[in-house]
């Protein structure tokens, strides 16, 4: 899920990392969960996040295949949520993320790879303010 927080210096977009990956939240479809339901799931257990409004339905963006011909869809939430909740994750004992970041565009193209920067711009078309654009 792509979660965009407004603050005074515009939108800010939340990435997780793990190791040295930045990310989105996400995780599997349960069986019996629809993808956007995963998504929010994924969201909640992730980060936290219990606020998230899907302005845009269920519109959602895949990337290419990675890593072994996965294929990650990704939806568009907001929130209010400024802090972050890195949960334990029951089966590892531990959170799946070792930190969180609210970040500008430039900064999410600069943390991110190739894969995701698509992502990225696809949230940005609908989120950022021209103004931020420049």
């Amino acid at each position: 899920m792509v979660v965009v927080r407004e603050s005074a210096d515009g939108a800010r977009f939340l990435l997780l990392r793990a190791y040295r990956n930045w990310d989105f939240p996400k995780g599997l479809v349960e069986p019996g969960e629809d993808p956007l339901t995963a998504a929010i799931r994924e969201a909640h257990e992730e980060a936290g996040l219990t606020d998230l409004v899907l302005e845009w339905g269920a519109e959602f963006i895949e990337t290419e295949p990675y890593a072994r011909n996965k294929i990650a869809r990704y939806y568009l939430a907001r929130t209010r949520t400024e802090r972050v909740i890195l949960k334990v994750n029951p089966e590892l004992g531990r959170p799946e993320h070792h930190e969180y970041r609210w970040v500008d565009l430039t900064e999410a193209f600069n943390l991110t790879v190739q894969r995701l920067q698509r992502v990225i711009a696809w949230a940005a078309s609908r989120v950022v303010r021209p103004a931020q654009l420049a």
